[in-house]
């Protein structure tokens, strides 16, 4: 398993008074060869006509240079394809590549979108830049060695726009912009959190009332982080000692959920569990404690209100809300480990039956603990999470 992960996450405000958005994030993951994409691109205007071209650009380009496609053909490419406005004369799409080579070289290829910044170390990074032209378009190119903790942020240019003629004169330009990021900057800050950061400045900049698309897009290079959660004890009682063996020889965090598996954990570790009556969340059952556990909470319902986050967190590009972040009660504290801390998830997840959720007072069925972690599989994979999932 490769040490760095490429942790990715954006946020888009609509231009004030459109349904759709005229700028498009497309993500390649890490391919066969070990490289990573992603591309920012700006459609020009706003609205539909600006969806379709800021999405066929980025859709092309992200292809071409996921399979190693020069920047040359790439851009050609986009020119001959889409359109250039006829009564303006100026481009389909501005667009933004950041291409990460096998966790060595990052190769930045920009064409009129806001330049990237680079935090590094929490600070900017004044990056070598070469130009070139390409298809008659003035193409801006860098390749330089990335550093673990390195931060991309990439923008389209409703960022440094934000609040021209109403909070600021000349809108928050890109200085202003890095003094924020910087100001904002914590190391163990996820992308996603990063873009959120930004884009919520930028959106009170506008007063509300976004005057541009604005996109924000934020890699981050990061080490892997493993976080096994287990969920149930298994149909064989046989089969416990086995299974504990498996969840105990993975590194990185582990979780425990449920009452019956925390007592069987707690077994196998020789202690016992220990509990607070301490809700503090009214709909939350409160957290236990074992001696060589990260997290103990209990099952179905805390887990029901993780899949209820992650749902939310993962599907949002527009409006990220993070109030379950620095709160202690179970069902936040597995999402932040899950969602802020994890690159890769193991769920270890049994079927035994248990006995309590046979009470026609609780009907609890087991279909529904599948179906959550089902669900939660879905969610922390379109957050570009590494699961498995192992059924006892």
């Amino acid at each position: 398993m490769d040490r760095l992960f490429m942790e990715n996450g954006y946020i888009s405000l609509n231009k004030m008074g459109e349904e759709l958005c005229g700028d498009r994030v497309e993500v390649k993951p890490v391919n066969a060869n070990g490289d990573f994409t992603m591309v920012l691109a700006d459609g020009l205007g706003s609205g539909v006509k600006a969806n379709i071209l800021s999405t066929l650009t980025s859709k092309i380009i992200a292809t071409m240079m996921d399979s190693d496609m020069p920047i040359e053909e790439c851009v050609t490419t986009i020119a001959q394809t889409l359109p250039v406005c006829s009564v303006r004369q100026v481009a389909y799409a501005t667009f933004t590549i950041i291409k990460v080579y096998r966790n060595k070289d990052v190769h930045l290829i920009q064409y009129d979108n806001p330049d990237v910044i680079c935090l590094r170390d929490g600070k900017n990074f004044d990056y070598p830049k070469e130009e070139k032209v390409i298809a008659g378009k003035k193409i801006y190119e860098s390749l330089f060695k990335i550093k673990l903790g390195d931060l991309f942020i990439a923008m389209s240019d409703g960022v440094i726009h934000a609040g021209v003629g109403q909070s600021l004169n000349f809108g928050w330009e890109r200085p202003n912009v890095i003094e924020y990021a910087e100001s904002r900057y914590q190391p163990d800050m996820s992308a996603k959190a990063m873009a959120s950061v930004l884009s919520d400045a930028c959106n009170d900049l506008y007063m509300g009332k976004p005057g541009d698309d604005t996109t924000v897009a934020v890699l981050r290079i990061r080490e892997r982080q493993l976080v096994n959660l287990m969920i149930g004890p298994p149909v064989d009682k046989a089969d416990d000692e086995k299974v504990m063996e498996l969840f105990f020889s993975k590194e990185g965090k582990h979780i425990v959920c449920g009452g019956t598996t925390s007592t069987m954990v707690a077994r196998y570790l020789g202690t016992t569990v220990k509990t607070k009556i301490d809700y503090l969340d009214p709909s939350i059952p409160p957290i236990g404690y074992i001696d060589g556990i990260d997290l103990c909470t209990e099952g179905v319902l805390t887990m029901g209100r993780v899949v209820e986050i992650a749902k939310a967190y993962a599907s949002a590009t527009t409006d990220v809300s993070t109030e379950w972040i620095g709160k202690r009660d179970g069902a936040s504290l597995i999402s932040q480990m899950l969602f802020e801390d994890a690159t890769d998830v193991n769920l270890f997840v049994g079927r035994a039956m248990n006995p309590a959720h046979q009470n026609p007072n609780m009907p609890i069925d087991l279909s529904i603990k599948l179906r959550l972690i089902e669900d939660l599989a879905k969610y922390l994979e379109q957050m570009g999470k590494h699961v498995k999932v192992s059924f006892y």
